[in-house]
Formats: structure tokens, C-alpha cells, sequence
């Protein structure tokens, strides 16, 4: 399975897909999910883009609100980031308990956990930079749950091998799995593993009922811990041409919308800083991804080094940028993300709290 890079296979993808089907199979191995995750995190397209662009097809807000609920889930995810910082990189609700390492049980990271659907679904993520939802909520359980890791390693290795690598969702999602962020631990047995990705093994570590996994024994075959080292490789810095005279558009990991102020004659620089990728490591694959998905901006220049360096090199005047908690040393003009339900901001101390906001704007998404 590989991910399309051009813009117009991005939207061909999008228009073939089916809301209603999604909603009955989505947690299923070979149910109808979008695969426009990469495209999302990477800002191509913004979730409410998508939600609009699925509604003019036909469908009521009703038809499709389980849809437009899982979006909203990666824009609360946002907003937690926007709101707390650096703090997301902590426990955030509370501390998560049986914890016994910070490092990644050994066979979680060589995919030989036992459990043969969850070790095929962790060799389709180092092959393709793809896990389904559901896939990533049994490792995430497998790992801190089971495996007493501390969330924030096994999250960075995950983040690490996903082209739809977005920290907000990603940590987000392993604390409320770890019960950091949520009331309590998630956790899975044998048979709804089975049931979900199509096996039926039995005889495993995790058949067992729900409240025998929830003694928290380590299985031994999670024992054995490995340390981690994530590192990403960067093209090599190169002079890029700056027209002083017009103003200069900034791209990043999170920003590659080729949409974006288009119609203005301007510099458009993809910025890949070597300081962020220290902080959130990538493979060498997602990077590949991203300047490939760069192709769709038009004139785009690639600059590798700290936005400080290239401003002062450049002698930059006119900048833009579209906001994220990741650039908030940039300088110039902040540009408004396209948030799904751009009045509903802020921390929210759980997704049911946002979302009883969201329902009230739902409407307004049909506001083509």
C-alpha cells in the first residue's frame, strides 16, 4: 500500500470515499477508513476541508457525524497542544501507575510479540508508515499496559515510523490508552483482537478474560526492554534564491497546504529544522513523503536550518506562517489554521466536553 503524493490523486482519493461504510466498519482490519491521515497531519488538507468536501457529495451531517466526530478528535488533540505546550510531553491528567521502565519492550520494536496479528500490523507500519487506528490502540496497550512502559518512548517510536505523524494525536492517544490522560487503562484480550483483524489464535498471553489482564502481570514475552534511539536524516543544506522585494511563505512538517495564499506572488520556503527533528524524530521514509508532497507547492525552495539563520540570512521582512505549537519562535504574520469548528478553542478536559461544543456548529459546516 503506498500513499499518492500529487495533489489531484490526494482529492480523487477523498471523493471515493464512503462516510456511511466508515461508520460501520472503521475498528475493522479491512473496514473503509479515508488513509487521508498523512495528508491531514501534513497539512495538505485540513479536516474541515474534508468534512465540507464529503457533505457536497450528497451526504446529511446526521449520515455522516461518526465521521465528522473521529475528525474532530485529531482538531481536540490540537487544541490540547495549543492550550498546554510542552506539557503534552508529561502525564497530563495524572500519573500513569505501573510504570516499570522508560524504554520499549524488545519485541514490540522486532514486530515477535506473539500475537500474530498485532506483529503483522507492526511490520505494515515499518513497510508502509501506515497502522490502523485500532492496531495502534492494541500496541499502545501491549507496551504500557501490559508491558509497564512509560508512554512518551514507545509513542516516539510509533510517531517515528508514521507518515501521518502528528504528536498531538499521537501522544495524546497513548496517554488515554495509559490512563494518564483519561480515567483508566485500555486493554484488549486475544479475542477481540481476533474478532477485529480477522485470526483466530488462541493460547496466547492475552487470551484471557479482562480481569485477569487487569492484574498487570508482565508476560514474558514483554519483558526483555530495549532502549531507544531515533535519529532523522536531513538533505544537505543548500543556498535558496529570495526575492527581497516580495513577501516570504513558510512551510513545515505540519504546513504543506498548496492552497495556501496562492494567489500571491511570493517566496515559498519549506523550513526543516534541524532543532524540531532532534525533538520529534522522523525516518528517513517520512521525510521522503514530505518533500514529494512539497512538489504541489509551486516554486517551493527547501532551507534546512533554524527559521533564526534563514530570516538573518536572507534578510526576511514579510513573513507568514500558519500557527502550531511547534513554531511559536517565528516570527512575521501567524496565519489562522482551517479548523473544523473554529469557535470551539482551548482546553477541553475531555473530548465529550469539546465535542458537546462542536454539536452546536455542526450546521455550519454546510456553509459551502
Amino acid at each position: 500500500m503506498a500513499f499518492q503524493t500529487a495533489y489531484e490523486q490526494i482529492l480523487k482519493q477523498l471523493q471515493a470515499f464512503d462516510p456511511k461504510a466508515y461508520a460501520r466498519s472503521r475498528n475493522f482490519k479491512d473496514g473503509q477508513v479515508s488513509r487521508l491521515s498523512p495528508y491531514i497531519s501534513r497539512g495538505v488538507i485540513s479536516t474541515r476541508f474534508v468534512a465540507q468536501t464529503v457533505l457536497q457529495k450528497g451526504y446529511s451531517v446526521t449520515e455522516i457525524q461518526k465521521f465528522i466526530q473521529e475528525l474532530a478528535w485529531r482538531d481536540y488533540f490540537q487544541q490540547v497542544w495549543m492550550a498546554i505546550g510542552d506539557e503534552i510531553n508529561t502525564d497530563i491528567k495524572q500519573t500513569q501507575t505501573h510504570v516499570s521502565h522508560h524504554h520499549i519492550p524488545e519485541n514490540i520494536l522486532k514486530a515477535k510479540t506473539s500475537i500474530h496479528a498485532i506483529d503483522t500490523g507492526i511490520d505494515e507500519l515499518y513497510t508502509t508508515g501506515y497502522m490502523h487506528n485500532h492496531m495502534r490502540m492494541y500496541v499502545a496497550a501491549l507496551s504500557c499496559n501490559l508491558g509497564q512502559s512509560h508512554w512518551k518512548t514507545p509513542a516516539k517510536w510509533m510517531y517515528y515510523h508514521l507518515l501521518d505523524a502528528d504528536w498531538a494525536s499521537n501522544a495524546l492517544s497513548w496517554q488515554w490508552i495509559a490512563g494518564s490522560f483519561s480515567h483508566k487503562k485500555y486493554i484488549a484480550n486475544q479475542e477481540n483482537v481476533n474478532r477485529y483483524f480477522d485470526t483466530d489464535q488462541t493460547g496466547t498471553f492475552l487470551d484471557q478474560s479482562y480481569e485477569e489482564l487487569t492484574t498487570w502481570k508482565i508476560p514474558k514475552e514483554l519483558e526483555s526492554t530495549t532502549v531507544l534511539e531515533l535519529k532523522t536524516k536531513l538533505p544537505e543544506p543548500a543556498a535558496i534564491s529570495i526575492d527581497t522585494d516580495l513577501p516570504t511563505y513558510i512551510y513545515n512538517f505540519y504546513n504543506l497546504d498548496p492552497n495556501w495564499g496562492k494567489s500571491t506572488k511570493a517566496n515559498r520556503i519549506l523550513l526543516l529544522e534541524p532543532e524540531f527533528f532532534s525533538q520529534y524524530p522522523v525516518r528517513d521514509k517520512t521525510i521522503s513523503f514530505v518533500l514529494d508532497l512539497a512538489q504541489n507547492i509551486e516554486n517551493i525552495q527547501v532551507y534546512v536550518g533554524s527559521f533564526d539563520a534563514l530570516k538573518t540570512k536572507y534578510n526576511l521582512k514579510n513573513i507568514h506562517f500558519k500557527e502550531h505549537p511547534t513554531n511559536r519562535h517565528y516570527t512575521g504574520a501567524a496565519h489562522a489554521r482551517e479548523w473544523l469548528f473554529p469557535d470551539v478553542t482551548g482546553y477541553h478536559a475531555s473530548f465529550s466536553q469539546f465535542w458537546k461544543k462542536a454539536q452546536k456548529q455542526l450546521d455550519q459546516l454546510t456553509d459551502f
